[in-house]
């Protein structure tokens, strides 16, 4: 498959098989994931990932702010990447204290966002569907899976092998999205 058939055939997943995905498949993901790029190679993108029925059930009922579709989503899940990163690194110039961007610690979010897509593409590319979620409670997830304190969740990512096919919703014309400035 190349990067090309990855990004367009690539879909959100929230129908699962009943077959957990192994480990070292998740491990080899997350070794792809790694490569995606950071503001100064700071490489703040973490995988926290859960695949106990009951811990995804706490992140079902605690987790996603009582929205119901997030909530269905996480409990026919076979796992879930708690896909989070430490503060205070992008957006700097080495050790720092003051951001040297005007996005402040934004860039965090930007760059958990790279690492998110390539994780996304890796789990694709090995056969497992994603869904990323972005209706959460950051606070719950964190004490759910017991992050660090230096770390903050970006998303919840379920993922499992997909049961059945989902049709791509219809993308905008190139011509409605780009612009050349003059």
């Amino acid at each position: 498959m190349d990067a090309i058939e990855a990004i367009k055939g690539r879909r959100s997943i929230r129908k699962y098989t009943d077959q957990k995905v192994d480990r070292e498949l998740m491990a080899e993901i997350i070794d792809s994931a790694r490569w995606a790029p950071s503001w100064g190679n700071f490489q703040v993108a973490r995988w926290t990932l859960v695949d106990d029925p009951n811990m995804i059930g706490r992140l079902a009922a605690d987790g996603v702010n009582d929205f119901a579709y997030n909530a269905s989503t996480l409990i026919n899940a076979k796992g879930v990447a708690v896909l989070s990163f430490v503060k205070g690194k992008s957006g700097k110039l080495g050790d720092e204290a003051d951001y040297s961007t005007n996005k402040n610690s934004d860039w965090e979010v930007f760059d958990a966002g790279l690492a998110c897509q390539s994780f996304l593409l890796a789990a694709y590319a090995k056969g497992i569907g994603t869904c990323v979620l972005g209706v959460i409670d950051d606070e719950s997830i964190s004490k759910i899976v017991t992050l660090p304190a230096e770390e903050t969740v970006a998303a919840l990512i379920v993922y499992g092998y997909p049961d059945g096919k989902v049709t791509p919703p219809p993308r905008k014309k190139v011509e409605e999205i780009m612009r050349f400035a003059e």
